[in-house]
């Protein structure tokens, strides 16, 4: 947490100096309080001086509104320094978060980074608008009520010494033991999430397997998990308040006691008496704050770790210096030279051995059995993970050496999943060439056989699309996912099982506009249908990572089981072989 702190504070040393000192001198004009109270007491009511009264009454009024005063400057110095430093914290996760490789990602997960971002940022917001209100105040009216009450009688100010000792003993114990427990709530907050996620984007399919009963017992019993573990240490922090009221009305009993016996003696006068009673219950609040501060530093020194931990993961695939968008037409558009891939160090290889070169204008064809590593190996193209043995070219220079924005520009690409935003059909078609104009969104739309359906809509390009396009058919998505990669007009086109919810004949008619219609784009094609690939310039069989086969339909037909396998549980011998 300090680690943090230190990071973002430095942006708002002013509102760090003025809040606590603002916060010090209301707690000094508390501690005064007492004081005047027990001269009102010993001095006006005694020889029944109205004017002292009054005069001493009016003081009191002073020093609470200049102590209101002085709060407010504080509570808005921790409002900027907490929102501040919260806001730069979560555009700071959320970029770094953006800086790292598929395989960072994959290992954090994205519900644990929703809550890191959110509940997490959130505690040690909290935190710091904490330590800039009470970190300064709580401590010095603890160790002030004590001076004061051992300048007023030393004898009884040792009734302090005891109750403050003991009611800190109370604290280390009971915070000693809910610290374990705050841990375990933030991971079990992200399994609350994790769970929310998966009913709410998958509801339908939980519907249509009728599951609502099983995912709510689902949801039930996480739910109840994290709310028996927030349950136990609520249980331990309520002990805190009795404990320590005890504790303090106990002393004031005991002071309240020995103060009379002096009192009668003439040792000490009865607004002494009055103004120790509320020095102890100074330090009562005090210590109350102090263990909520505890509390409250715990959960943030948690989610701290939490954050920490974003930071310190490092992505595994670091982008290059060559920014250069020129293209050598003299090399072949994409190579790749005995390139074996593993997600993890000690996993096997999802690829191995893998030798091929496109060129310029190529429609490349890649098909194998589900797990084969067809996607893994297109993936590598635009650098979402590295080659752990071979290299990867693109016209001409290894991949690893281009900025990721100058080798991305050269890609156009279609997820397995089509992934829409909210917002416009114009807005989605626009993410990789924003100056593009409506001429060449149609001309994206038309090639990708989608022009009709958008012609159909409502509003046209400015057509509404829902969070995740779910206001639009499987096979729309696609095809506006297959217009939008098209827009940009890229060299390398990536098209990862993106014919899956198409027709046979639209599949076909896209096929022919891809080929027609992109002069001179090597497109990597992705399939399970050998119809889809069959004309390919050259087709890769993959079998369980390693290429079982690569040329063209009819010589792999011919010299390859593993494809021949494949096209004739589709397709007959006679269509297999036109």
């Amino acid at each position: 947490m300090v680690k943090l702190f230190k990071k973002y504070l430095k942006y708002y040393k002013p509102q760090l100096i003025i809040g606590p000192l603002c916060k010090l001198l209301e707690a000094i004009f508390e501690l005064i309080v007492p004081l005047v109270m027990a001269s009102i007491i010993d001095v006006g009511v005694a020889n029944k001086d109205t004017d002292y009264i009054i005069r001493m009454g009016g003081l009191m009024v002073l020093l609470g509104v200049v102590g209101l005063c002085s709060a407010l400057v504080c509570q808005f110095s921790a409002s900027v320094a907490s929102q501040g430093c919260g806001t730069k914290m979560r555009n700071d996760l959320f970029r770094h978060i953006n800086s790292l490789s598929h395989k960072e990602l994959d290992a954090l997960g994205t519900p644990s980074l929703i809550t890191r971002m959110t509940n997490d940022i959130n505690q040690v917001q909290n935190a710091i608008a904490m330590l800039i209100r009470l970190v300064i105040r709580a401590p010095f009216l603890v160790i002030g009520a004590m001076v004061m009450a051992m300048i007023i009688n030393l004898k009884l100010s040792l009734i302090f010494f005891a109750a403050a000792l003991l009611i800190a003993l109370v604290l280390y114990v009971i915070m000693s033991k809910s610290v374990p427990f705050f841990k375990a709530i933030q991971k079990k907050l992200d399994k609350v999430s994790l769970v929310s996620r998966e009913n709410l984007s998958g509801n339908r399919v939980i519907r249509a397997f009728s599951k609502q009963k099983q995912e709510q017992k689902r949801f039930n019993d996480i739910s109840e998990d994290l709310s028996k573990t927030s349950i136990n240490v609520g249980k331990l922090s309520a002990l805190l308040s009795p404990m320590t009221f005890v504790i303090t009305n106990l002393a004031i009993v005991l002071i309240v006691w020995l103060g009379a016996k002096d009192a009668d003696s003439g040792i000490i006068m009865s607004g002494d008496i009055i103004a120790l009673v509320n020095y102890m219950t100074q330090i009562l609040l005090a210590m109350v704050v102090v263990a909520n501060l505890v509390v409250l530093f715990t959960r943030a020194s948690a989610s701290a770790d939490r954050i920490n931990a974003v930071f310190d993961t490092k992505p595994s695939v670091i982008q290059g210096k060559d920014g250069a968008l020129t293209t050598d037409n003299s090399a072949e558009r994409v190579r790749f030279e005995n390139v074996s891939f593993a997600y993890s160090k000690d996993g096997e290889n999802a690829l191995d051995g893998i030798t091929f070169s496109a060129k310029k204008g190529d429609f490349i064809g890649i098909i194998g059995t589900t797990g084969s590593g067809k996607s893994t190996l297109v993936n590598l193209i635009p650098r979402f993970y590295d080659a752990t043995e071979g290299n990867v070219f693109v016209d001409g220079k290894n991949v690893r050496d281009y900025t990721f924005e100058a080798l991305r520009r050269k890609i156009g690409i279609v997820p397995q999943k089509s992934v829409l935003f909210s917002g416009t059909i114009r807005e989605n078609l626009k993410w990789q060439n924003p100056e593009a104009d409506d001429e060449e969104l149609w001309k994206a739309l038309s090639v990708a056989q989608a022009k009709e359906f958008v012609q159909e809509n409502d509003g046209g390009l400015d057509a509404y699309v829902a969070q995740g396009g779910k206001n639009f058919s499987g096979g729309q998505r696609q095809r506006l996912c297959i217009a939008r990669a098209l827009v940009s007009a890229p060299e390398i086109l990536i098209l990862d099982d993106s014919f899956s919810a198409l027709d046979f004949a639209t599949d076909a008619r896209l096929r022919k506009a891809i080929k027609e219609e992109t002069n001179g784009t090597t497109a990597f094609l992705v399939s399970q249908r050998c119809s889809t690939i069959k004309n390919a310039d050259m087709i890769i069989v993959l079998d369980d990572g390693k290429p079982a086969g690569i040329g063209t339909h009819r010589e792999l037909f011919e010299n390859c089981e593993e494809y021949r396998a494949i096209c004739l549980t589709q397709l007959s011998k006679e269509e297999a072989l036109k």
